[in-house]
């Protein structure tokens, strides 16, 4: 019984985290919207945004992202035989990606603080492909937790759906952002 509490808590976490995730590098790319802004304008929303992403990152992301990893830490205690499973050894892969990813979200963070309202150098399109980044990870890791076994059987058209939605999705981000461009 205690497991699976401990599970369903790392499940409500994770998808807290990822929630906070998701809103903050939208936060960067409106934040980069900004760009074409008359100068008052311009100024109030930034003070906003990154008023908005420190308080996101404080406040929901990286808690949340702690009690899940706390969570993920207590069930390895409880179920430590699951550190010797193939396809748990491929979801801690995927969450070193995550950290990664959350590292570079978090110096975004603290950019955006000591730049003070300044431009970002980062191009938008690439901000909003970045804000894909962290689906493909949660694609990864919950497509590989619940297929476990079956994973490494499939392995060819589970890598075949994968970079299909990849490119789905960045296909759909580059249209989104040329039709944005000429509605403009």
């Amino acid at each position: 019984m205690l497991y699976t509490v401990i599970k369903a808590l790392h499940i409500i976490f994770m998808v807290s985290y990822f929630a906070g995730i998701f809103y903050l590098v939208r936060l960067f790319v409106y934040y980069k919207d900004t760009d074409e802004f008359e100068e008052n304008k311009k100024n109030i929303l930034r003070e906003q945004y990154i008023f908005m992403a420190r308080r996101l990152w404080n406040i929901i992301t990286v808690p949340a992202g702690s009690i899940m990893l706390l969570m993920g830490i207590i069930m390895l205690i409880l179920q430590p035989y699951l550190l010797k499973m193939p396809w748990f050894h491929l979801k801690l892969l995927f969450l070193l990606g995550l950290m990664g990813y959350h590292y570079w979200a978090w110096k975004m963070v603290l950019k955006l603080k000591k730049m003070g309202g300044a431009s970002l150098e980062i191009p938008n399109i690439k901000l909003r492909q970045f804000n894909e980044i962290a689906t493909f990870i949660l694609f990864l890791v919950v497509f590989t937790v619940i297929l476990k076994g079956l994973l490494f059987e499939y392995w060819w058209q589970l890598i075949l759906g994968f970079f299909t939605l990849v490119i789905l999705i960045t296909g759909i981000v580059k249209w989104v952002n040329k039709n944005k461009k000429q509605n403009s």
